[in-house]
Formats: C-alpha cells, sequence, structure tokens
C-alpha cells in the first residue's frame, strides 16, 4: 500500500486550500486538520506544507499574517483570498473530474 504522502502529489494545493476555505488556521493547524478529517490517513510534513504555503501566497491564491496563537506566541494564520476562491473551485472542477475517471475505470476494468 502506498503510503499517505504518496498520495498527496498533485491534490496538496486542493486539500491546503479546501482546508483554509472554512477558517483562517496556522500551519500546524492545517496539517493537522487535514490529518484529522481524512481519518488519520493522510499526513501533510512540514517539508511539503510549507513551500506549498509559500508558493500559495505567491500565486495570491492565500493570504497569510501573524497573529498571537493559543499559545500566545506569533503564529502566521493563513487565509482564503477572492482568487483563492476561484481556484479552489477550479481545483474542485479538476478533481472531480479525475477522481470520476478514475472510479469509471476501476468499475468497468
Amino acid at each position: 500500500m502506498p503510503k499517505p504522502s504518496d498520495l498527496l502529489q498533485g491534490t496538496l494545493d486542493l486539500l491546503i486550500l479546501k482546508t483554509i476555505a472554512r477558517e483562517p488556521l496556522h500551519g500546524w493547524a492545517i496539517a493537522k486538520r487535514i490529518q484529522m478529517l481524512s481519518g488519520e490517513v493522510l499526513s501533510v510534513g512540514q517539508g511539503s506544507l510549507y513551500p506549498a504555503l509559500h508558493r500559495l501566497e505567491q500565486q495570491g491564491w492565500i493570504g497569510a499574517e501573524w497573529k498571537d496563537s493559543d499559545l500566545g506566541r506569533p503564529a502566521k494564520v493563513y487565509s482564503l483570498t477572492r482568487e483563492g476562491r476561484k481556484q479552489l473551485e477550479r481545483e474542485l472542477s479538476s478533481w472531480n473530474r479525475l477522481s470520476s475517471a478514475v472510479q469509471l475505470l476501476i468499475e468497468t476494468a
């Protein structure tokens, strides 16, 4: 069985955008939410998460600001921009098309 990280290749942007669409979160909380909502199947390491967050911020799909965290120290909190919401819709459409095609292949092969 493939490692959970193998399953994320090509879908990490979608997972991050979808995760922060509900509410702004800091990096560690994004990773924990993805892990929790996937039933502990998906795990996003820091080496993948933070470069992806930086890339999404550079593309203008997410914004970031420093805020005090629950632990009393500053944390960079990420939120979806207007353009990020549009990108999320494009990513969801692409994912649905791809997963439908895979499902079709599995059912008919």
